[in-house]
């Protein structure tokens, strides 16, 4: 489906404050006026697929909408368009910091090269980015997970609960950060369960992006693991993880869902008793303390980690077919445990 390139107001701003000024050229000197807004005001430029993916960008929006309704937040979501270039991106962020809003956050970490182009024109802003630590500055939180150790969970998890040995992977596009997913996942299987196959998939490479936003490609390569023998699959895929979840939910197999607690997305209801858990990420908690950070003026900047340690990663129990299974459950346990005390390394690349 065709996306195009819009900004939506998620409290009382409207759209046209945001698109109402140029994105290019913006000096250090001129952009400081904005700054100093006494408006609470935040953004968010969403990540491939946009709102409405029910994982990463969903995620996302939960930490703006619950900044409004707890920091009094005015709230902008900017939203990629298909096939767009860094500078578009240059272009979005530019115009979200100029119209006043303090954070603007990139959502992914295909921000990073507009973040920083951006990012030193506007001092005054801070800066977040979501998944990518590899652009620094002053005003630049860089907010990153451990992907992996959550993922060793699920890999725990779904070691345990196959029948036919066989388990699925399916990552959205080839990437250094989709890797530690499948790192992760294959190694919380073979730790606990050397004979159970892992077969991973990606649906696309760089600079091809679609393996994030179709759904298609998801149900596709979910049904090619379901013949190879997979009980069990994992998708990294955003919105094209959508359409893994609905095949393997036809075919009445485990999900394994990701970023968000899919089981108890609206848009995946009709599949949420296959949705056996989601390895998920705190990105609603990333958005809504920089925010906050924002406003009580001490803005977080540099690397903001989140792991098992605090939480930031884990397992989501909402299906209460997966709280009943008690070895499971306490296999996953002992396996977090064990990777908060040091006592297991969890690689970051298959």
């Amino acid at each position: 489906m065709r996306r195009i390139t819009r900004i939506a107001t998620v409290g009382v701003m409207s759209a046209a404050l945001a698109l109402s000024v140029t994105a290019c050229g913006e000096s250090s000197s001129s952009s400081s006026s904005s700054s100093d807004s006494k408006d609470n005001k935040a953004a968010i430029a969403y990540d491939i697929g946009g709102r409405g993916d029910q994982s990463f960008n969903d995620a996302a929006f939960a930490g703006l909408d619950r900044a409004e309704k707890d920091l009094g937040v005015k709230g902008t979501e900017a939203e990629p368009s298909e096939g767009e270039s860094d500078a578009d991106k240059v272009q979005r962020l530019t115009s979200l910091a100029r119209a006043g809003n303090n954070p603007v956050i990139g959502v992914g970490f295909a921000y990073a090269p507009a973040i920083k182009k951006v990012a030193p024109k506007f001092p005054k802003i801070t800066f977040g980015i979501i998944d990518d630590a590899s652009v620094t500055g002053d005003n630049i939180a860089n907010i990153v997970f451990n992907e992996e150790q959550g993922s060793y969970l699920a890999g725990v998890a779904a070691a345990k609960v196959t029948k036919t040995k066989t388990v699925g992977f399916i990552g959205g596009v080839e990437t250094p950060l989709i890797k530690k997913f499948e790192a992760g996942y294959a190694q919380g299987v073979k730790d606990t369960d050397p004979s159970v196959k892992v077969v991973p998939q990606y649906l696309t490479q760089p600079p091809n992006f679609d393996g994030f936003s179709k759904p298609d490609l998801g149900k596709a390569a979910a049904q090619g693991q379901l013949d190879k023998g997979a009980d069990v699959v994992y998708s990294a895929a955003g919105l094209a993880g959508s359409g893994a979840i609905e095949a393997v939910s036809k075919a009445g197999k485990w999900n394994i869902g990701v970023d968000s607690d899919q089981y108890s997305q609206e848009g995946l209801a009709a599949y949420k008793e296959s949705i056996l858990t989601s390895v998920t990420k705190d990105v609603e908690d990333s958005v809504f303390n920089l925010i906050k950070s924002v406003q009580d003026g001490k803005p977080e900047t540099g690397e903001v980690r989140y792991g098992l340690d605090k939480d930031g990663v884990g397992l989501a129990m909402s299906n209460p077919a997966f709280t009943k299974m008690t070895e499971v459950i306490a296999a996953v346990d002992e396996a977090k445990k064990a990777i908060i005390d040091g006592k297991i390394t969890v690689k970051t690349a298959p």
